[in-house]
């Protein structure tokens, strides 16, 4: 986690110890997946969903240490969501290449605007990139509107 600079927060002589970033960046991508923008609704989550509990191993951080962890992480989560599809590709999961057989039978199209080209790729790579902003804008947006 320190490679992909992640900045461990450092509580006061008196408080409690700081959470383990890998367990915030957890409920972060469980967020992102189940659309939950707001680090008050991902600290009810922590509270509520058994799930997240699981995920968590049953901490419940306040939704001031869910926000300040993506303040102060930000550059790290980023980086986390681009080595992710760095390394999805470095699987091959991206490229034409890649098939799956499951038995279903559909009417097939194979159009030039299905069929990837480099620059196609490309071009997907540069709108995940420009995703990964945006979701990084949101999360700032809605934490801003609380």
């Amino acid at each position: 986690m320190d490679e992909l600079g992640f900045v461990r927060s450092t509580p006061a002589e008196t408080g409690t110890p700081g959470y383990d970033p890998r367990d915030l960046l957890k409920l972060y991508i469980y967020g992102y997946f189940y659309q939950v923008r707001s680090s008050r609704k991902l600290a009810r989550e922590c509270k509520c969903n058994v799930e997240v509990m699981w995920l968590l191993n049953k901490l419940t951080p306040d939704f001031r240490t869910i926000s300040d962890f993506r303040k102060d992480n930000k550059k790290a989560i980023t980086k986390v969501f681009k080595e992710f599809n760095k390394f999805c590709m470095g699987l091959k999961l991206f490229s034409k290449s890649y098939i799956s057989i499951d038995g279903s039978k559909f009417k097939a199209v194979n159009a030039k605007d299905n069929n990837l080209t480099l620059s196609k790729l490309d071009d997907r790579i540069k709108r995940l990139d420009e995703h990964i902003s945006i979701y990084m804008e949101e999360l700032e947006a809605y934490d801003h509107e609380e």
